[in-house]
């Protein structure tokens, strides 16, 4: 039977981006608000251009290093799991992406997660959409909403912040998030989990070989693949890279699609990552992971670690053998666990609030 008192949002967010983190963030959100009892969908909005810059990307991870023509036909695989994947999704009918006046009329429209605000994003960068710019609903909040590599220290212009302000509440998943924000609008917004941590997905361990560590992302640092590699080759593990070429891994598996990757990260026996999303599915899965730093995602790993009690699992490159061991060679802290759960109270207060 349904609830009365279902609400009829869709969800604006990076949903097709060809990108795990991207694409279980999406995912994750809507099945936590279809389990409220909500109609929830994503907003299926279209431009060729973003399409075709995320297939090439896609193609071509690693620019300016080119892929060769062999990784090219695997990574070409993933791409056509993750556009099955896509279908598999509940959307609305499709719509321009500078066009919100053509999208279905919604009583809510969520914005959020990933990196929706990031001005400095490549390709959305600056879409006003993202901001609430003529969205047909009748209200319009954020959820784990993030600036990215937009570091607050650049403030906002008044315009984008005038946007802001149309917005009935407001969530980021980060501190560099909540402080443009703040300086921004004038009013303190709340600091919610991102929805891979808040509504974790459930997927069975890739139970595949020996026991391994899952290598996630690309353009790690030199010196962070040789002091991985030289621990784990002491402890008796072999490196399987996913998603991405990394040469200093002893297998690849470029091909996978998101529900692989899921069964992936719950089956390794640590992760090591210089992306966000990998933190996160080492933390749903109680992994131990070193997380490297990345000029383009700093922000987001530095804040998420933080948030949740987890900074000794940030490497640098002066960090000791001593620092990788603690990281990669122990169960995660307690104290890590018990802030995700009170974490994941709070941002359920939040949307108690927000949704009622």
């Amino acid at each position: 039977m349904a609830r009365s008192d279902a609400r009829r949002i869709g969800v604006l967010t990076f949903h097709r981006c060809i990108n795990y983190g991207s694409y279980w963030q999406a995912r994750c959100l809507i099945d936590g608000l279809r389990s409220r009892g909500h109609k929830a969908v994503l907003l299926e909005h279209d431009a060729p251009e973003v399409t075709w810059a995320e297939w090439r990307t896609a193609l071509q991870p690693l620019l300016p290093e080119r892929s060769s023509r062999a990784d090219r036909r695997l990574y070409a695989i993933k791409i056509r799991k993750f556009l099955d994947a896509f279908e598999e999704l509940p959307r609305s009918r499709c719509f321009p992406l500078d066009d919100p006046r053509a999208m279905e009329p919604q009583e809510m429209v969520v914005v959020g997660s990933d990196e929706v605000w990031n001005l400095s994003h490549p390709w959305y960068g600056g879409r006003t959409i993202f901001f609430g710019e003529a969205l047909r609903a009748d209200e319009i909040i954020s959820y784990a909403a993030s600036f990215g590599n937009y570091d607050a220290s650049a403030g906002l212009d008044s315009c984008w912040a005038e946007h802001l302000r149309n917005f009935s509440a407001v969530s980021v998943r980060d501190e560099n998030s909540r402080i443009l924000v703040r300086e921004a609008v004038g009013r303190e917004p709340m600091l919610v989990l991102d929805p891979v941590l808040q509504f974790p997905p459930r997927a069975a361990a890739w139970r595949e070989g020996e026991p391994y560590v899952g290598v996630y992302g690309h353009s790690l640092p030199a010196w962070f693949g040789d002091r991985v590699r030289g621990w784990a080759r002491a402890q008796g593990y072999r490196l399987v890279s996913i998603g991405y070429r990394n040469d200093w891994a002893d297998e690849q598996r470029l091909t996978a699609g998101p529900a692989e990757f899921a069964e992936f990260m719950a089956g390794a026996a640590a992760v090591v990552t210089n992306f966000f999303h990998g933190c996160v599915f080492a933390l749903i899965n109680a992994k131990p992971f070193a997380a490297a730093p990345s000029a383009y995602r700093f922000n987001k790993i530095r804040d998420l670690t933080a948030l949740v009690g987890a900074k000794a699992h940030l490497i640098r490159e002066e960090s000791s053998h001593t620092a990788y061991e603690r990281a990669l060679g122990r169960p995660l802290e307690a104290g890590i666990g018990e802030q995700i759960v009170a974490l994941r109270q709070a941002s359920d207060h939040f949307l108690d609030r927000v949704l009622a």
